[in-house]
């Protein structure tokens, strides 16, 4: 068999039906893959929608994305691990995209895009975004940040290397700790643009805040393992490292002109430096989308502000002794 396509899935009723229909009707035969679906302990009718499509289904007491993964890896049959989410709907030659990427037996990863049908502000803004940081992975022949929605591995490879850590709790940065360690590794991660999956992005601004300090506040950990992705990596442009620092910088001076305010010009500098960190976006925007680009300097203060306190939360979580439990 040449591919497992393993899903987890959490009281993901809403969302898993349209997942395995996408799954269920891809352009290679059906003999050629496996669809496993790793139920992490839901406790809506998940498991009962999963089992009208006939594919294979795991049950595990809730433990997190990257324990479910591991489990349906450990059960696969083929010679290629798929990973996607439930929420997410693949492309119908999603499957034939990835495995294509295979055929150069130097290649031990690859990495898909997402794409939406959503047509809300906030969705269309974080498609622009995403659409950004994959013109940034065009550039690299190898990369070395590779996300679970549209994600394939060597099965054996992955296994051999411990798979995802299970110590990140919740979908946070697993993904990219285990990109990370491959690649530092000296395996070879190559970026698909054509394997797509359709997915629901954040619908409303305060989702797509939270969603962001959360993956600041996982980062901490994550660069405690690998500090040397602080500096680059293939997905994050370098402008938005500028803008965390920005918005950090404008939020003390802030405090210290309600000190003093002779302080004010540094914070009207800093807040100007930040609008025109946002120039470069929002040209990128203007040729996709005219509505994302009005909005994106707003929204891109948002994204730094929410990714910054995660940061920040997480590094004092890590002074007082907080660790990922082993």
């Amino acid at each position: 068999m040449k591919a497992s396509v393993v899903v987890p899935a959490y009281n993901a009723e809403n969302t898993i039906g349209n997942c395995l229909d996408s799954l269920v009707r891809q352009s290679i035969s059906r003999s050629e893959y496996e669809i496993i679906v790793v139920d992490d302990g839901s406790t809506d009718a998940t498991p009962e929608i999963v089992a009208q499509y006939g594919v294979r289904l795991i049950r595990q007491p809730n433990r997190g994305p990257a324990a479910a993964r591991n489990a349906g890896a450990q059960v696969a049959r083929g010679e290629l691990l798929l990973f996607t989410d439930a929420d997410c709907e693949p492309a119908p030659d999603w499957i034939e995209m990835l495995c294509g990427a295979f055929a150069d037996p130097s290649v031990a990863g690859a990495k898909g895009t997402y794409r939406t049908h959503q047509h809300g502000l906030v969705p269309r803004f974080v498609q622009v975004e995403y659409e950004e940081k994959y013109e940034l992975m065009k550039r690299w022949k190898w990369i070395d940040f590779v996300d679970t929605y549209s994600a394939a591995y060597r099965r054996d490879l992955f296994l051999t290397h411990g798979g995802f850590d299970t110590r990140f709790p919740s979908a946070s940065v697993e993904d990219q700790e285990f990109s990370f360690r491959l690649a530092e590794r000296g395996h070879r991660l190559i970026f698909v643009p054509r394997a797509i999956v359709y997915h629901q992005h954040p619908p409303s601004l305060a989702s797509y805040a939270r969603r962001k300090y959360f993956i600041g506040y996982w980062k901490m950990f994550l660069l405690l393992r690998h500090p040397s992705k602080a500096v680059t990596d293939s997905h994050t442009p370098q402008i938005l490292k500028i803008q965390v620092a920005l918005i950090g910088l404008l939020a003390l001076s802030l405090l210290a002109t309600l000190a003093d305010g002779v302080f004010w010009w540094a914070a009207a500098s800093l807040a100007m430096l930040l609008l025109l960190s946002t120039l470069s976006f929002c040209l990128h925007a203007v040729r996709r989308d005219r509505s994302v680009a009005l909005v994106a300097p707003f929204l891109l203060l948002v994204r730094a502000a929410s990714l910054t306190v995660g940061l920040v939360v997480g590094c004092l979580a890590l002074l007082v002794g907080y660790r990922l439990k082993p």
